[in-house]
This record gives C-alpha cells, sequence and structure tokens, in this order.
C-alpha cells in the first residue's frame, strides 16, 4: 500500500485528490492509498446528498471566509479546522480484507487507527453508531464513504484543537437531531484532543497518525503520480470548484 505524506491546501483541491485517486484505483494505475491532510483555509465539506442551505450556514461561513465543498462521499456537513483538524483517507480494494465486505464493519477497520492513536495517548477510546470514533465519550472524529467497481474511498476527521465556537456558527444541527442523542448543545457531544486535556500541533498530531495507519497497514512512503494530479486538476475546474456541484442542492 501507498502512504501519500501530508499535503496542506484548498478544500476543492482535496476533494478531487480523493476521487482522482479512487479512479486511478479502478483503473489499476496505482496501488491501495491511505494519505493525511488538512485544509487551508478552514473549510465546510457536505455530504454528496446533503442540502448545503439545510446544513450550512452559508452566510455565516462566507462572512469567516469559510469555503463549502460538496463530497463524492455521504453523510452530513463537517467543518475542516485549518488548525486543528487533520483529514485521512483510504482508497482500497473491497477484497483487501473480509471486514471490507461489510459497511458497518469496513467503516471500523479503516478507521481503526484513528482509535489506536487515541489510546496510544491514554484516552478511552472507540466506536460509536456507525461510522463514529468517541474519547472518554465524545465524538471526536467521524467517517464517510463511497464504493465504485469494487474499490472503497473512506475519509474522516481528527480532531486534535478543532475551534468548535466556529465549528457550531457555520453548520447548522437541529435541535431535534440533539435531543435524539439526548443532549442540548453540539459542545456536550463533540470534542478535541485538547479538550480532553492533550495539546498537540498539526505535525505532532500527523507523526502520531501516520505511526499508527503505519503498524496497521503495510505502508510505503510515496507520491502522487502524474496521472492523478492531472485528473485532479480536471476535477477541480469541473466539478468541486464549480457552484452548481457545491450548492446542487
Amino acid at each position: 500500500m501507498r502512504f501519500v505524506p501530508l499535503i496542506v491546501a484548498k478544500p476543492e483541491l482535496q476533494m478531487a485528490i480523493d476521487e482522482a485517486i479512487l479512479r486511478a484505483r479502478i483503473e489499476g494505475k496505482v496501488p491501495d492509498t491511505v494519505r493525511l491532510y488538512a485544509f487551508s483555509p478552514s473549510s465546510v465539506t457536505i455530504g454528496r446528498f446533503q442540502s448545503v442551505r439545510h446544513d450550512v450556514d452559508l452566510d455565516e461561513a462566507r462572512k469567516l471566509g469559510v469555503p463549502v465543498v460538496r463530497r463524492i462521499t455521504g453523510g452530513g456537513s463537517v467543518f475542516h479546522d485549518e488548525f486543528g483538524e487533520i483529514t485521512y483517507s483510504v482508497v482500497v480494494g473491497e477484497d483487501y480484507h473480509p471486514m471490507l465486505g461489510k459497511i458497518e464493519t469496513s467503516y471500523r477497520y479503516l478507521a481503526g487507527p484513528l482509535v489506536d492513536a487515541l489510546r496510544e495517548l491514554g484516552l478511552d477510546a472507540g466506536f460509536s453508531g456507525l461510522n463514529d470514533v468517541v474519547a472518554n465519550g465524545r465524538k471526536i472524529s467521524g467517517s464517510a464513504q463511497t464504493r465504485r467497481k469494487g474499490t472503497i474511498l473512506q475519509h474522516g476527521t481528527f480532531m486534535y484543537s478543532t475551534r468548535l465556537e466556529v465549528l457550531g456558527r457555520v453548520l447548522k444541527v437541529s435541535k431535534a437531531k440533539l435531543s435524539d442523542k439526548g443532549i442540548s448543545s453540539i459542545f456536550e457531544r463533540v470534542t478535541t484532543l485538547e479538550r480532553e486535556g492533550i495539546k498537540l500541533n498539526r505535525w505532532d498530531t500527523y507523526r502520531l497518525l501516520k505511526e499508527s495507519f503505519f503498524n496497521a497497514f503495510p505502508l510505503e512512503e510515496g507520491e502522487l503520480t502524474d496521472y492523478e494530479l492531472e485528473l485532479a486538476g480536471k476535477l477541480v475546474e469541473e466539478k468541486y470548484g464549480n457552484p452548481e456541484w457545491n450548492l446542487m442542492r
């Protein structure tokens, strides 16, 4: 498996790179791939089928300079803090491991290194629901997934110091959804490493996650191919940089 080192870039390019890797893997041009990346500037991504106006406060996002980009994976809206979050991405064939055959077990298998990293820090970590990772009972990571032609793309957050007050301003979380979880505020449900008493910077967090993924998978460090980079550029122009895609719902 290939590991692509940290890339810091705009949201439209990050989403384009993930899709480019997925397409290249389907075509047999690249191996199964793990990568870690960060958004700059801070951004919101929304799920493939979500309503951006229902899930995101667009006026507040514009005021704060937070762009919004639609993913090809499912799930809801996510705030990616430039100053407090790293995203992981895995592109892998469904036949790589038996646990990848079912949606429920595949999320846990591919996000397992995040749980291992949290436990390495001494936190009580595990899974909750379909695709959430929790630390001391509160969500610290969420993942989303899509499958095409026997290949999986799964990516998700890891919040080490996310500014939850900004998250609460740009994302719309319904009172009904909070009530269903028995809480009155998103701050009761979500946490970060910093909130749990562990202060790491981006590079400390990156090294922690990289080591955990290398322990979990037979990775070798590599780089994106010219084919992937060229395809990602086209996807930015045609899709992820296009309001018709990002605001389609």
